[in-house]
């Protein structure tokens, strides 16, 4: 009796999940769309109808959510004016993206499949032409979820940053398509694909052509994995930057691999801020295919923003960001190392030059004494555009182990570590 009563119960709540469709009007949609959600914030499919561009005029923060779906079938607009936006970010009330979930369980963000509809347009050409920086807004914080997914999605022109999932906890993201690809001579600023916060996540398949970090591992993040995927334009596969303003980092586990790399400036990177401390340990590439790119593998503990002023003084300047058991494995491609100006370039120099790079290099590792171990670069295969010799920097007296080339400010010369 009890094992059937408990059958009934579970097909009750099954047939409990009911869809509903966010209304549109010719204004702001945005209250409606807030409204249907907080009514419905569980069991539920919440419906943008395929057929209708849906006009989202101001930013919204989701209720906690359970067993919900967001799904995206009809297509989204930011506002096309810029001003408009910048009220609202700069606000007191502006909940950090344009679109903010503040937490929930069993969560999906699901766009279409169909190549016309489900696109979000943020219109993010003209703040890339008037290079427009100010109260910039994120685009989607899928913030403190448990069991979510994030998966079809297509994000057209997006102003800045991309997809976030701070403090969540096992959440897989795929199949998803961000366009931040500019028509004209502009730059889309700090258009991040994925920043990555949070436990157990796994990003897969997803095509990224953008003016930043295709993928960024965050503070706090532990399990990540990255893979099948494609990056083109933007600033490659980063840890970090970590240890802003003396803060503790905390990186342990993330796997990246099976990704192409097309004219980034760099494949793999590790960026830790001058004077940081933490750890970030056990992280790998595998398997990476690089074209047109400068900097296939760059390590540095010297990281800076230009935005706030020249590159710093780091003469007898400690670094307490330790870096262990990091691996680069079965690199394949060709560096660019005919003369260029990325366009994200606003210094002179520009804030991503090395000094006395020749443009060769395969691999920088721009490390402090006592603060590395177990650096490996392995299966290392690279040619130049213009067929002049790999080279690599290393300065000796930062490493203890073999790290699979000869650590020199010179030719590439693999090692026993690097066969």
């Amino acid at each position: 009796m009890l094992s059937g009563l408990l059958l009934l119960q579970a097909a009750a709540i099954a047939f409990a999940w009911d869809t509903f469709v966010v209304p549109h009007t010719l204004g702001d949609d945005t209250p409606g769309l807030l409204a249907l959600v907080t009514n419905h914030s569980s069991n539920a499919t919440i419906l943008f109808d395929k057929g209708k561009t849906y006009n989202i005029f101001t930013a919204i923060k989701f209720p906690v959510l359970t067993n919900v779906e967001i799904r995206i079938e009809g297509n989204l607009t930011y506002p096309t004016n810029i001003s408009q936006i910048q009220a609202v970010v700069g606000g007191s009330g502006f909940p950090g993206a344009w679109f903010t979930f503040s937490g929930g369980n069993n969560v999906t963000l699901r766009g279409s499949t169909d190549p016309k509809w489900g696109w979000v347009d943020g219109h993010g050409q003209a703040w890339w032409d008037a290079v427009q920086q100010v109260n910039r807004p994120h685009g989607w914080a899928f913030s403190h979820i448990t069991n979510g997914v994030i998966r079809d999605m297509k994000i057209w022109k997006p102003v800045a940053w991309n997809f976030a999932t701070s403090g969540s906890v096992n959440v897989r993201a795929f199949n998803n398509l961000i366009m931040a690809v500019s028509d004209t001579s502009s730059f889309p600023f700090n258009t991040d694909g994925f920043s990555a916060g949070g436990t157990n996540l796994l990003f897969e398949n997803n095509h990224i052509v953008n003016g930043d970090d295709c993928l960024t591992v965050g503070n706090g993040a532990h399990n990540i994995t990255w893979r099948n995927s494609y990056c083109e334009g933007g600033h490659g596969l980063s840890i970090g930057s970590l240890g802003s303003g003396g803060s503790v980092a905390d990186v342990t586990n993330v796997f990246i691999e099976k990704t192409t790399m097309k004219s980034t400036l760099y494949g793999a990177r590790f960026k830790s801020w001058t004077g940081g401390n933490g750890l970030a340990r056990n992280v790998t590439w595998k398997d990476i295919t690089f074209i047109d790119v400068p900097f296939p593998i760059y390590v540095t503990q010297n990281y800076w923003d230009q935005g706030v002023g020249p590159r710093p003084n780091n003469t007898n300047t400690l670094n307490n960001t330790h870096i262990q058991d990091f691996l680069f494995q079965n690199f394949v491609g060709v560096i660019r190392d005919k003369p260029y100006v990325e366009g994200s370039c606003v210094s002179d120099p520009c804030w991503y030059a090395v000094a006395n790079a020749t443009g060769r290099e395969v691999a920088i590792l721009d490390l402090y004494p006592g603060t590395a171990s177990n650096v490996v670069a392995k299966d290392i295969f690279a040619t130049t555009e213009t067929l002049r010799p790999v080279a690599v920097m290393c300065n000796s007296t930062t490493v203890t182990n073999d790290v699979g080339f000869k650590c020199w400010d010179g030719a590439f010369i693999r090692t026993k570590a690097g066969l």
